[in-house]
């Protein structure tokens, strides 16, 4: 359209801070990175300088790595001062994981959502030595790999608790349409959900910043995953919905500050992006469901890549996410296989 200025996307950093680094992206906001021992090897972090103490926005791992780099930050960029609030996005383990250790060690306040903080206790205290009847029944129902599935018996199951620190009695909720003032600035809150459930986005009124955890990254879709603990669920019904309100918030002159890969400018196109990659996801997964298949089948369309053993179980829950939208859309039909696999098939 004539005099409308087209939809882009810029990265004002190409290089991001090393470990125990800070870089100020905006006056009395620093950005930080904590590594994590995974294909996608990093976390973001921001520390909102409150004056007497700081506002950090989420945290890593717990680890001895990541207390050693936190104590060099602590010291360092954030200059000795202490940390009085550690605000949390949402509850996975790379962004909760050192908040028990903030609160206990550092006396710091915990605010985050109720959702994000029940499910984290939640899972703090939920450790399992042996894969549980449930989560193999998931699996299966998946077509989970035979080869991948007898891996997982053999090993001792991944527990929130191994990266995560105890979470102490007692936080701060944060809710749709509350404002909370961080750094000098007053933020608008407003919730994401498909990624996480009540995942907490920030909105600066007093200037260009947002603070967008993973439900918006600028290089990466977040993961849109079902798990045993829901398999039922409907998490990209959720996601788009999501996206579909917050984008109406988005102006080209943001600066997103993400949970992983580079803070952006350009909200309005990402947001699109974002959007349209899934509704194209579902496009392509349709054609491939001319035949029943199960999730674990549906990899190609859906990924347009090969995964491998390190990316399979986060592309598996993004699979049954997918499927699971077609069938509850009415647009696909499934049937028990008689290994108790779920099969789906376009809806003709």
């Amino acid at each position: 359209m004539d005099g409308v200025p087209p939809l882009t996307m810029r990265y004002p950093w190409d290089t991001p801070p090393e470990p125990g680094e800070a870089i100020e992206v905006a006056e009395g906001v620093l950005w930080m990175r904590l590594p994590l021992p995974m294909k996608l090897d990093h976390v973001n972090v921001y520390a909102l300088d409150d004056g007497d103490g700081w506002t950090v926005i989420d945290t890593g791992f717990d680890s001895k790595k990541s207390r050693a780099i936190w104590e060099t930050l602590l010291a360092g960029p954030m200059a000795g001062k202490p940390v009085t609030r550690v605000v949390v996005t949402h509850h996975h383990p790379d962004h909760i994981g050192l908040a028990g250790w903030f609160q206990a060690a550092h006396g710091a306040e915990l605010v985050t959502t109720r959702t994000a903080w029940l499910f984290a206790r939640m899972l703090t205290l939920d450790v399992q030595e042996v894969l549980p009847e449930e989560t193999l029944a998931y699996y299966r129902s998946a077509g989970m790999d035979p080869d991948i599935l007898a891996e997982r018996l053999a090993e001792r199951p991944f527990n929130f608790a191994d990266v995560v620190a105890p979470l102490p009695l007692g936080y701060l909720r944060i809710k749709q349409d509350d404002t909370i003032r961080m750094g000098g600035r007053d933020w608008d809150v407003h919730m994401g959900n498909g990624h996480a459930p009540e995942h907490a986005t920030f909105w600066s009124r007093d200037d260009n910043l947002v603070l967008t955890g993973d439900q918006i990254l600028s290089s990466i879709s977040p993961n849109i995953g079902v798990h045993a603990t829901e398999p039922q669920a409907d998490p990209l019904a959720d996601w788009l919905e999501a996206c579909e309100r917050l984008s109406l918030l988005a102006r080209p002159d943001q600066l997103a500050l993400g949970g992983h890969k580079l803070p952006f400018v350009g909200l309005p196109l990402r947001m699109r992006q974002l959007i349209e990659n899934h509704h194209g996801a579902l496009t392509r997964l349709l054609d491939h469901l001319d035949t029943p298949k199960p999730a674990a089948a549906c990899f190609a369309p859906l990924f347009k890549r090969k995964i491998d053993s390190g990316v399979y179980g986060l592309a598996l829950v993004e699979a049954v996410a997918h499927v699971n939208h077609l069938y509850h859309t009415g647009q696909a039909v499934r049937t028990r296989g008689d290994d108790g696999t779920w099969l789906y098939q376009r809806k003709l």
